[in-house]
């Protein structure tokens, strides 16, 4: 009955159920991060590393290996022992990038923290996990990083640099600073660069001893995911994970036979950026660029001109205000070819320009979770266009995918059902937290998205919505993928999103939160007049709401089209569905 997907080849068995295991002729990385790092500075100690355009900082593969080093005694020295726990809270910057591997060398745990947390949320994360230090940026937009630390722990300005204490979060000891205001004090903290420059020759001989004693299947890495209600939970990542995931999504680009240059405007602390991107420089020797600390339409045009960069990520999102650039022709993009785009199938118009005006012929769409490092699904560089705008790929080497019904048994091929993943890429488990990690995997192994899909008989999978975002009108089932889908066809409108609302009669309604192109205006009937012969009756949208922007959550958190990621200006349908009930009194 079941069959087997090969993703590395165009021939393949059909498909009758929904279930499907990708094949590679390549084997696993072995090897810890801090190890594959060393190697591949060997191979290209003189390629550049990393580009920071914003701060105008970069370093050749050489010089970050010696950044990392340096760091990592450092860390070493101030008491800081395998299987502690490390955060990181900031926008993309350099001393992010050599956090991030210099941990990993030391055999930290990196505790990715969101740059917009207020200090709710930032005492949450580290009392959860128990983060013995913390480096962080002074500022990034309108956050003051130190002064929201102080409102938690009142007695760092009084404290000695490593020797803090605070009831409230009594793991946490060391405060490191990532500042370029040197007028500014602050108090009780250690600065980035003291850090590199702290520990003597035995800490480097315990650096070294620790290269053999750490193992590829140590936990590496902690990443928050927040739902729309309960606390957020931290994914636990491994070094096995992370790194093969990077491995098998170059592997799809390219990576291994072309020097490549990767534009990286998506954020550093959630994994797409971390693991698809600098992450990537370990892998296979890449360059990262960061156009700026923050996303910014403008500044990634101009790396990519600027730094001739060959792959540009980003959610669907960030192409659209990519694409929508008042100056976008005035750039010189024809050094791309390839790319991600993270999310559910891309519009076809959207797609269209993509490959046209950004000169992306091949471009792939991703599609996973942070719980499994985080790609799970691919779609390949020579994919016809048709499938690269409708589906989310197949299965990733060594991964399997099944599509199951409400009583979990895998559903024939085109059937609606819940999308499930195992292999080498699930989490560790939510950290401290048995009891949700149970929930999510299954006592088999398998990983439940909460995401809903379909495979057809090729092992070609649409994402159709998260179960919880299924509109139930009168009977009828109505997935706000397809809709939105369908909408972005308008010419008018620039991005949607759609949601249900509570109807007395018919349980939901559909209603839909439109953008649309600047300059350009709509009536409510004239959407609905689109809609007619086009889709049926009942997705037809009851309720629409004309927007300049989305409204933002508390942390700027949400699953945009099924895959989790972070933006400047994303959404959380639930915040939508309350904003809607209240105005229209439902």
């Amino acid at each position: 009955m079941m069959s087997l997907c090969f993703i590395s080849s165009s021939f393949h068995e059909k498909l009758q159920f929904s279930y499907c295991q990708g094949i590679s002729q390549k084997c696993f990385i072995g090897e810890t991060i801090g190890q594959r790092l060393d190697k591949t500075v060997k191979k290209f100690p003189d390629l550049e590393a990393y580009v920071c355009c914003e701060d105008n900082e970069r370093a050749t593969f050489a010089e970050l290996q010696g950044e990392v080093d340096s760091l990592a005694v450092g860390l070493l020295a101030t008491g800081c022992k395998k299987g502690d726990r490390v955060g990181i809270w900031g926008p993309n910057m350099r001393e992010w990038v050599i956090t991030q591997f210099a941990t990993a060398k030391a055999g930290l745990i990196l505790v990715n923290i969101n740059p917009a947390y207020q200090a709710p949320e930032v005492e949450y994360a580290l009392k959860k996990v128990g983060c013995k230090a913390i480096i962080m940026a002074d500022r990034f937009k309108t956050q003051d990083y130190y002064n929201i630390l102080t409102r938690i722990v009142h007695e760092l300005p009084q404290s000695s640099p490593g020797d803090l204490f605070n009831e409230r979060l009594p793991d946490l000891k060391l405060v490191v600073m990532v500042s370029k205001d040197h007028q500014r004090t602050f108090r009780g903290t250690m600065s980035f660069q003291e850090l590199m420059e702290t520990g003597g020759e035995e800490d480097r001989r315990k650096l070294v001893d620790l290269q053999n004693e750490l193992q590829c299947d140590d936990p590496i890495n902690i990443q928050f995911t927040s739902g729309t209600t309960g606390n957020p939970k931290g994914v636990t990542l491994s070094h096995h994970g992370v790194l093969n995931n990077s491995y098998y999504v170059g592997d799809v680009l390219d990576y291994g036979n072309q020097y490549s240059r990767i534009c990286i405007p998506v954020p550093l602390y959630h994994s797409f950026g971390m693991v698809l991107g600098s992450l990537m420089n370990a892998t296979y020797g890449t360059t990262a660029v960061y156009p700026s600390r923050g996303f910014n339409p403008g500044a990634v045009l101009t790396a990519i001109q600027q730094e001739k960069c060959n792959s540009l990520y980003g959610t669907p999102t960030m192409f659209i205000d990519v694409l929508n650039h008042p100056a976008l022709e005035k750039f010189d993009v024809s050094s791309l070819r390839t790319g991600i785009m993270g999310g559910s199938p891309c519009p076809i118009e959207v797609m269209k320009q993509i490959i046209t005006k950004l000169h992306m012929p091949q471009v792939t769409i991703c599609y996973g979770l942070t719980e499994t490092s985080p790609i799970t699904t691919q779609t390949l560089m020579n994919d016809p266009i048709n499938l690269r705008i409708s589906t989310v790929g197949r299965v990733h080497p060594n991964d399997e995918v099944k599509i199951v019904d409400s009583d979990d048994r895998v559903v024939p091929v085109n059937t609606i059902g819940e999308i499930c993943f195992r292999g080498y890429n699930v989490m560790l488990g939510y950290w401290d937290d048995k009891e949700k990690t149970d929930a999510c995997i299954d006592p088999s192994g398998w990983l439940h998205s909460g995401d809903l899909a379909t495979m057809d008989e090729n092992g070609y999978i649409k994402v159709i919505g998260r179960i919880k975002d299924l509109i139930l009108r009168g009977g009828e089932n109505i997935y706000p993928t397809e809709v939105e889908q369908f909408l972005h066809a308008h010419p008018k409108i620039q991005d949607v999103q759609v949601i249900g609302v509570p109807d007395p009669r018919l349980g939901e309604e559909v209603c839909a939160w439109i953008k649309l192109h600047a300059g350009e205006t709509a009536t409510p009937e004239e959407i609905k007049e689109f809609c007619k012969g086009q889709i049926s009756h009942f997705k037809i949208p009851r309720y629409i709401k004309f927007v300049d922007e989305f409204p933002l959550t508390v942390t700027g958190k949400v699953r945009v089209q099924a895959f989790e990621t972070e933006v400047h200006e994303e959404v959380r349908k639930f915040v939508m569905r309350e904003k809607t009930k209240e105005e229209l009194n439902l």
